[in-house]
């Protein structure tokens, strides 16, 4: 990506080519990535909150409550990945560390949800049965 400046010769006035990457780009780039990454790290904690620890629901409130949070967990890790393909363009933006970390939290979560539910709907009920009165 290449921004242009216009550059002031004795005679004549030309745009001049200037690459993203120069002057205080770099540091502005470098804190966009580091709240970025802090922001998809706190939208995949709000999915984890609301997948498992919300009080007195039933498995499939909860399904219907993290899906939201999905996307929103999607759009700001995408969102983050493109800052991070922007310091480093030769990275695809699946292999970048934000969408990494979607795809991994998001297939574990899916994991321990399932099971979750699993565990809730088939094994509990036989622990409520032989309890002593």
């Amino acid at each position: 990506m290449a921004l242009y400046f216009l550059v002031f010769d004795k005679k004549r006035v030309s745009l001049a080519p200037r690459s993203f990457g120069s002057g205080g780009w770099t540091t502005l780039l470098d804190l966009g990535k580091v709240v970025s990454f802090a922001m998809s790290i706190l939208s995949l904690c709000a999915l984890l909150d609301t997948a498992f620890f919300i009080p007195a629901t039933r498995w499939e409130d909860r399904l219907v409550a993290s899906v939201a949070r999905i996307g929103l967990a999607g759009c700001v890790c995408l969102i983050s990945g493109v800052l991070f393909r922007f310091s480093e363009p030769q990275v695809p933006l699946a292999r970048t560390m934000p969408v990494r970390l979607f795809l991994w939290a998001l297939f574990g979560f899916a994991i321990l949800f399932a099971l979750g539910w699993y565990l809730d709907a088939y094994y509990v009920p036989l622990l409520w049965r032989n309890l002593p009165h």
